[in-house]
């Protein structure tokens, strides 16, 4: 298992941080990002200067610049590493420089959603009904990223799919230093204005998921999941009433994770449907967002998905204030 999971309510005033991470070659390089991405994004964003607290040009560059310092540790830790072996790639190689990984990362914020993407992990929005990505997947066959790296002096070769040198199925990674300049760890990052009463939720998840499920489905099974969830208040049972406890249980509030390798599972997220969601409580709301990620990573699993799956649900619905 190469995946990390990153969820960090809270991390800045009013802001919320999540996280997918889809390691290569060896595990640290994710791990390096679950534990540090959202520190790096926190202190970016605290020096930088704007008139707005989310103005969209401010929110660009604070994610540009933490990707590049989050790439730039993970290529100078391998450097510094001495001593016992703590993890598989070092017990091959002194020093590991063919390890990476994607990221995938949103900060949810009181009037805006800022996604950033580098890799082939991707964010999927439910507005309105309708799935809506907000990456695009950086893969070496994608026209301008095929452009980008030839222009550079590399070559895709397509090897059991397209690949930078035959290698890395995916053009923009954080780590892969022996693969730089060609695989780069600038995201794509998007800022869009919430829109109450439309947003539903947030799927963010590694190409383990995506490879097989699309963003459609993807959605349908997390309104699925509040619907049942509604009905479940009359006594049916839980979709996930089969499960331990341990994989039953959430992940923070409103929010939740879901990884699987094989058959594993650790939690789960979700967000709500339209009409019901007017219905339900914001716990009855998060434990439907529990559900929905482990149903999503078991479906993925069930329709044989080759890699490790990693999903995170975000609940975007704005809970009602209590009196």
């Amino acid at each position: 298992m190469e995946d990390a999971v990153s969820i960090r309510p809270e991390f800045l005033p009013g802001h919320h941080f999540f996280g997918v991470f889809d390691g290569h070659g060896c595990s640290h390089v994710a791990t390096s990002c679950g534990e540090r991405m959202h520190e790096i994004v926190a202190e970016e964003a605290g020096g930088a200067r704007s008139s707005g607290s989310d103005d969209a040009e401010r929110w660009m560059g604070v994610m540009e610049r933490s990707f590049a310092r989050m790439d730039a540790e993970a290529v100078s830790s391998r450097s510094r590493a001495s001593g016992a072996p703590t993890c598989r790639c070092e017990l091959q190689l002194p020093k590991c420089d063919h390890v990476g990984s994607t990221a995938v990362v949103a900060v949810v914020g009181p009037r805006h959603l800022i996604v950033a993407n580098c890799g082939d992990s991707r964010a999927v929005i439910g507005r309105g009904g309708a799935a809506i990505p907000l990456s695009s997947d950086h893969k070496p066959d994608r026209p301008d990223e095929f452009e980008r790296i030839q222009a550079a002096g590399g070559r895709v070769i397509f090897w059991d799919g397209a690949r930078v040198f035959g290698v890395l199925a995916m053009s923009r990674a954080i780590g892969d230093s022996y693969l730089k300049p060609f695989v780069i760890a600038d995201p794509e990052v998007r800022v869009m204005e919430r829109k109450d009463g439309e947003d539903e939720f947030l799927i963010l998840a590694s190409d383990g998921l995506w490879d097989v499920v699309s963003n459609e489905v993807a959605c349908h099974v997390v309104r699925s999941c509040v619907r049942s969830k509604a009905k479940r208040r009359g006594g049916r049972s839980s979709p996930t009433s089969n499960l331990s406890p341990r994989q039953s249980s959430g992940s923070g509030s409103g929010s939740g994770s879901s990884s699987g390798d094989e058959a594993q599972n650790d939690g789960g997220g979700c967000a709500d449907a339209r009409s019901e969601s007017d219905e339900e409580s914001g716990e009855e709301v998060d434990e439907a967002c529990a559900e929905a990620a482990i149903l999503l990573t078991k479906l993925a699993i069930a329709r044989q998905s080759p890699d490790n799956v990693s999903v995170v649900v975000v609940n975007l619905r704005r809970r009602r204030p209590r009196f």
